[in-house]
C-alpha cells in the first residue's frame, strides 16, 4: 500500500474520532512502518496547573490512537478494532509547552488480534515520554465480524 494511501487513510479516520478533534491530535506521518500522530499542548490538556504537565489521560488518548490507528498501516482494509489491552510505561512527565507526538507499528497481525507497540516522544525519539503495547480484537469490515484471512506476523496476508 502506497504511503500517500495510509496517510491519507489516516487523516480521513481521524477526523471520525471526537475525541481526537477535541484533542487538537493530527496525523504527523504514516506508512506500512507504521504511524506518527501529534498532541499539540494546550492549557486545556494540562493536569497540574502549577508545573503545565499534560495530563496522563491526554496521552493515553493519544497512545491508544496510535496504536488503534497503526492497525491501518497493516490492514489492506478498514476493519474494526477495538481496543482489548493497552499498557502505558510513563518515563518521565512531558516538558510543559511542547507538543507529544506518539508513534505505534503493527508487529504482529493474526486472524482474530493485532498486537501494537510504540512510543511517545516530544523533540527526540530517542528520549521517550512513555512506552506502549496494545492489542486489538479484529472485528472485520463490519461489526458482525466479517471473515478475514489470517497471517502470522506483518507482511503474511492479513
Amino acid at each position: 500500500m502506497a504511503q500517500n494511501l495510509i496517510f491519507e487513510r489516516a487523516t480521513r479516520f481521524l477526523l471520525a474520532l471526537r475525541h481526537c478533534q477535541v484533542l487538537g491530535i493530527t496525523v504527523h506521518d504514516a506508512s506500512e512502518e507504521g504511524i506518527t500522530l501529534t498532541l499539540p499542548y494546550s492549557p486545556k490538556i494540562v493536569g497540574d496547573s502549577q508545573s503545565g504537565v499534560i495530563h496522563g489521560g491526554a496521552l493515553t488518548s493519544l497512545m491508544d490512537s496510535a496504536c488503534g490507528m497503526a492497525t491501518l498501516c497493516v490492514l489492506p482494509e478498514f476493519e474494526v478494532c477495538p481496543t482489548l489491552d493497552l499498557r502505558i510505561d510513563y518515563m518521565h512527565p512531558a516538558i510543559p509547552h511542547r507538543d507529544v507526538h506518539g508513534f505505534a507499528q503493527c508487529y504482529r497481525v493474526t486472524k482474530d488480534v493485532i498486537f501494537t507497540r510504540g512510543f511517545a516522544y516530544q523533540d527526540d525519539p530517542a528520549h521517550p515520554v512513555a512506552h506502549v503495547v496494545g492489542t486489538f480484537m479484529r472485528l472485520g469490515k463490519g461489526l458482525k465480524g466479517a471473515p478475514v484471512s489470517s497471517g502470522t506476523a506483518k507482511g503474511d496476508s492479513a
